[in-house]
């Protein structure tokens, strides 16, 4: 990582823009300071969440949002959700109190019942997002909103990762994972001194994840960008998820995670079909030594003497 990570934003064009988007989050920490204020989450304005009549996303989330902006995170895409926290605004207040919470561990945080009100509790790319930027300055958590993307970059860039932990919550999980993310930035004195959201933008343009592709411009020239997926691309994607719970299952280890994907890029279709036979079958057998698997075995469970 450190070859890249010196490489990187030679011309500080990134450094910029997130330094754009720390504008967006001190407004935010500015104008609703439930961190340092706990009795200013009950005073929150209803309209700052949603407005209606006309519909519009209030103000609070709208600097929110703006906050992520050069990770290329999608925003505003279904209102509903800004909406019902509106709805159920006793409810979101509750959840805000969690989240500024210091005595609650990251886990904690993110598991809390989010579910509660719609579109908060199915991905919690939302919550994370809030939890974020009402604890960004501990240090201690990334703005990355999908356990799948950490663990995509974790195999990528944490040499040893720390031995196979069995999450019983979604939370834990990411706990796990940033902890391991945060570990490999601070081991290096250039990483180090990167603010965590500059660290996570380094990771998605140098490290990006199989779904999330660069948009490509329409064909028509209208100057308008889509998403353009091959079959290639969505074929990967299975087969990264395919590694993904391999490794949560403590089958395969991060080495075989990184030589399994680099084997299936440089098959023929053919010879990718039988690669993913086989790992699929170890999803249901014990794993076995097999000549034709990477070198680095799946993890084993000692025999009992």
């Amino acid at each position: 990582m450190l070859e890249k990570a010196t490489a990187y934003d030679k011309v500080r064009s990134m450094r910029i823009e997130v330094d754009k988007a720390f504008a967006f989050l001190k407004e935010l920490r500015q104008k609703y300071p439930f961190s340092e204020n706990l009795r200013r989450i009950e005073l929150l304005d209803p309209d700052k969440l949603f407005k209606i009549n006309p519909d519009e996303v209030g103000e609070f989330f709208r600097l929110l949002e703006g906050s992520f902006k050069p990770l290329g995170n999608p925003t505003f895409n279904n209102s509903n959700v800004y909406r019902n926290t509106r709805l159920q605004i006793g409810e979101f207040k509750n959840l805000l109190r969690a989240a500024v919470d210091s005595r609650k561990s990251l886990a904690q945080k993110v598991d809390a019942p989010w579910e509660k009100i719609g579109g908060l509790g199915q991905d919690k790319q939302l919550a994370i997002k809030i939890i974020f930027c009402f604890n960004y300055d501990s240090g201690t958590i990334l703005p990355i909103f999908s356990n799948q993307h950490m663990r995509h970059f974790v195999n990528r860039v944490v040499d040893a990762p720390g031995g196979q932990a069995k999450y019983f919550s979604f939370g834990q999980e990411y706990e796990h994972y940033t902890a391991e993310l945060l570990k490999t930035k601070n081991s290096l004195p250039l990483t180090r001194d990167w603010d965590n959201l500059y660290f996570a933008v380094f990771l998605y343009k140098t490290y990006p994840p199989p779904d999330s592709d660069p948009p490509t411009t329409r064909p028509s020239g209208e100057g308008k960008t889509i998403n353009v997926i091959t079959n290639q691309q969505l074929e990967l994607r299975a087969f990264v998820k395919l590694l993904s719970e391999l490794q949560s299952k403590g089958k395969i280890t991060g080495q075989q995670f990184r030589e399994y994907r680099e084997q299936w890029t440089q098959q023929q279709p053919n010879d990718r079909d039988i690669l993913v036979w086989r790992l699929k079958q170890l999803l249901t057998t014990e794993a076995k030594p097999n000549p034709d698997q990477p070198k680095s075995q799946p993890y084993q469970k000692p025999r009992r003497l």
